[in-house]
């Protein structure tokens, strides 16, 4: 298992976000997390990635227990996941190439040729080996999102969180997004969490899902019996369940 969460709480500051939290995940799975905006789903990824303290309940993130993380521990563990942001976060006073160097140097790697090595690897991975000279204004959304995954691989994480990856996209950018994400995790046993509001997206390539309601998170069935209904922000509301407010602290 790359994910063991049992019995856990989830607070910001002293509010209750998520409760009686029990979830599992295999290395090499592909897992989407929904849920209205305020309902947990940022707080649920960063318990699981260590930016808030598990205080209550037992949980292990590739191998690290999540109660004993320290700020020595934390870059440890932070090497074995790769993060996938919605808004790219790419330096935009460099290029591609000095992107990723860029994060190689920061998590410690020193040598110039292996460090060229690994980016080549990674950016022929998402389909841009010819896009290293490339400043990231001059890229496409799609293609800004690529080098983002490219970056999240760089240190052969066993875990990939995405935050909401192809919420900036177009359709058929974001079904390219996907499919590639899917294509990595089947090719590279890397795990895939994926924090999303794209019910199109979940019909066209679907997988195990898990929703962030009501403060708990419960496993869906997304089958040929499930009806969605449009919502706020296209976030999908699944066999019809009771209209929820969501936490504007959140």
């Amino acid at each position: 298992m790359i994910i063991q969460l049992y019995n856990i709480s989830i607070f910001q500051g002293r509010s209750l976000i998520l409760s009686d939290v029990d979830f599992e995940m295999d290395k090499g799975e592909f897992v989407y997390l929904i849920g209205k905006t305020g309902f947990g789903k940022s707080s649920l990824l960063k318990t699981i990635y260590g930016d808030l303290p598990l205080t209550q309940g037992e949980g292990t993130v590739a191998g690290f227990d999540l109660k004993k993380l320290t700020w020595k521990t934390m870059p440890n563990l932070r090497r074995k996941l790769g993060i996938v942001f919605q808004d790219f976060q790419l330096l935009s006073d460099r290029n591609v190439f000095d992107n990723l160097a860029f994060a190689l140097k920061a998590t410690g790697w020193t040598d110039n040729a292996k460090i060229k090595l690994r980016i080549d690897e990674v950016m022929n991975l998402v389909g841009l080996k010819t896009k290293g000279f490339k400043m990231p204004y001059e890229l496409s959304g799609g293609e800004q999102q690529r080098v983002v995954i490219a970056r999240a691989l760089l240190n052969s994480p066993e875990l990939i969180l995405a935050d909401e990856p192809t919420g900036n996209l177009d359709p058929e950018t974001s079904d390219e997004i996907i499919a590639l994400l899917q294509q990595i995790a089947r090719e590279s046993n890397t795990a895939m969490l994926i924090a999303t509001h794209d019910y199109m997206i979940m019909q066209k390539f679907p997988s195990r899902t898990i929703r962030c309601e009501n403060g708990k998170v419960t496993e869906v069935n997304l089958s040929s019996n499930t009806s969605f209904h449009s919502s706020t922000a296209n976030e999908p509301v699944i066999n019809n369940s009771a209209a929820n407010v969501p936490d504007s602290r959140l």
